[in-house]
């Protein structure tokens, strides 16, 4: 068992929240019961992961993907009011940690998302606090030889863009909606860039610039972290933990 305000605090302290300016607050995002035993964790508070904690007896809900963005409307109604209601009436926190969750060296996105592909970490990059990193990999691979070992690791294949005939050795990646720092990436001399979504201009980008690119999935180059910290807080209090990944296909 562990008290709400003691996991808030340690998560804070963990994740170092106040270095980063985000798009929806971090931290405890709807108030629940003071003690927790039990631990859900999930990519996105959507209503069915919302459900799925109900189910599960969960005094707490991690996700990476929480609530209150920035310029969305505040009103309780609606689809807001359908996730809501579920945790208020049974109690259960709400902790969501967007780019603090994204940037943390052991339990980040990227960190796992590293891990799951077998790169080693060599840097980071972007504006701080950086939130991509760069590595390598052990033997250098064809784009399509690395499109497989993305579509094994991460269950679903990428979209590859091919940036030119050279073999991949040095990559760059960032999970989630951040093909903007593909540039960044090429200046950076790397074979291959990969991230969660991709837009329009990203093709021509990455053919002009000369690197390759991967668009893996939002969700799916997201899932892990979330996942690693859950786990890391479980065994730290000794509270049960489940991961819920429910399919997402974007």
């Amino acid at each position: 068992m562990v008290r709400r305000d003691e996991l808030l605090a340690y998560l804070h302290g963990l994740l170092e929240t106040a270095r980063f300016r985000d798009y929806a607050p971090n931290g405890l995002q709807v108030e629940g019961t003071a003690t927790i035993t039990k631990l859900v964790s999930g990519v996105t508070a959507s209503r069915a992961l919302v459900e799925a904690a109900v189910a599960a007896g969960a005094d707490a809900l991690l996700v990476h993907h929480g609530y209150f963005w920035q310029g969305e409307d505040p009103c309780v109604v609606g689809i807001k009011k359908a996730r809501l209601a579920p945790l208020l009436a049974h109690d259960i926190n709400l902790f969501a940690y967007h780019l603090p969750l994204d940037a943390h060296e052991i339990y980040g996105n990227n960190a796992q998302l590293a891990v799951q592909l077998d790169l080693i970490v060599t840097g980071r990059f972007g504006p701080e606090p950086a939130l991509a990193m760069c590595g390598e990999l052990s033997v250098p691979l064809s784009l399509a030889a690395f499109a497989r070992r993305i579509e094994h690791a991460l269950a679903r294949p990428p979209l590859c863009v091919n940036g030119g005939e050279h073999l991949i050795r040095r990559v760059g990646w960032c999970t989630g909606a951040a093909q903007k720092y593909l540039e960044a990436a090429a200046a950076l001399g790397l074979d291959a860039y990969i991230s969660g979504e991709i837009s329009e201009h990203t093709v021509h980008a990455a053919r002009e610039l000369g690197i390759h690119f991967f668009a893996a999935g939002h969700h799916a180059t997201e899932r892990y972290g979330v996942a690693a910290l859950g786990q890391h807080v479980a065994q730290r209090y000794a509270i049960e933990h489940l991961h819920i990944d429910l399919d997402n296909p974007a």
